[in-house]
């Protein structure tokens, strides 16, 4: 395959960015879209020219680093797959591939195809975890859930943190993100002590990083790598409503 690749290059935070013109030729169909930039990185280094910045770390759909828009869409055109795990035989002999990196205020660019996602760090260090000393892990059978939460809970906790929810949203909104991890600690019984606390400080967390408000477009579901499903916006509301609820009866 012979391909023509549109790449955003940005030198640094604060520099100008454009589009870039390369070529990626003899590509195998059976290479993955970033052994395929690497084979581009090759040739550049090899004329003496500044290699792709881009992210990358397990290259199994795993770690949610490889935040690259493909021709318009995060992650690319195959559905529930991230851009490692997207192959070249998805494309045709000959097309035009455009490459940008995520497009969120949040977010912003590092370098070329490499954004700054420590938002969502921040978001999760608001509360998205279990604190509670509960002192050595209990034996599996002590504390009985059912099958059906638990699978709706390990459904919220494939979330990867990619990013590509907000780069999906035209209003750049974290709120699947947000209630994915809100939700696979608020449907546990581990999370339930401090789910009051996690959901008022996530949510004020989310909003102070300048993420925008959800409008219910679907877009953050159709593109999720893990197919997070959007119900998880819906019980970060009602989680909370219900701890805005709780501080309003504390300070009464």
């Amino acid at each position: 395959m012979n391909l023509k690749l549109l790449i955003w290059r940005q030198a640094n935070r604060t520099a100008p960015g454009k589009m870039v013109e390369y070529r990626a030729d003899d590509v195998s169909p059976d290479m993955s879209f970033l052994e395929m930039l690497d084979v581009v990185n090759e040739s550049l280094i090899a004329r003496g020219e500044d290699p792709i910045a881009f992210d990358s770390d397990c290259r199994e759909g795993i770690c949610g680093m490889c935040s690259l828009v493909v021709n318009g869409i995060p992650h690319g055109p195959q559905r529930a797959t991230t851009v490692c795990q997207l192959h070249m035989r998805h494309f045709t002999d000959g097309e035009t591939i455009t490459v940008e990196p995520w497009r969120a205020a949040p977010f912003p660019i590092q370098k070329d195809l490499i954004v700054d996602r420590s938002a969502f760090d921040r978001v999760i260090a608001a509360g998205g975890y279990i604190s509670i000393n509960a002192g050595g892990a209990p034996e599996a059978n002590s504390i009985l859930v059912p099958k059906d939460v638990s699978e709706r809970a390990m459904d919220s906790a494939a979330c990867i943190a990619c990013g590509a929810c907000v780069a999906a949203c035209k209003n750049a909104s974290a709120a699947l993100f947000v209630g994915a991890k809100i939700s696979h600690l608020a449907l546990l019984p581990q999370g339930d002590a401090e789910r009051v606390r996690r959901a008022g400080a996530m949510v004020r967390q989310m909003d102070a990083e300048g993420f925008g408000n959800c409008s219910n477009e679907g877009e953050c579901e159709a593109v999720c790598p893990k197919e997070i499903p959007i119900r998880d916006i819906a019980r970060m509301r009602r989680e909370y409503l219900r701890a805005m609820w709780s501080g309003r009866r504390l300070k009464a």
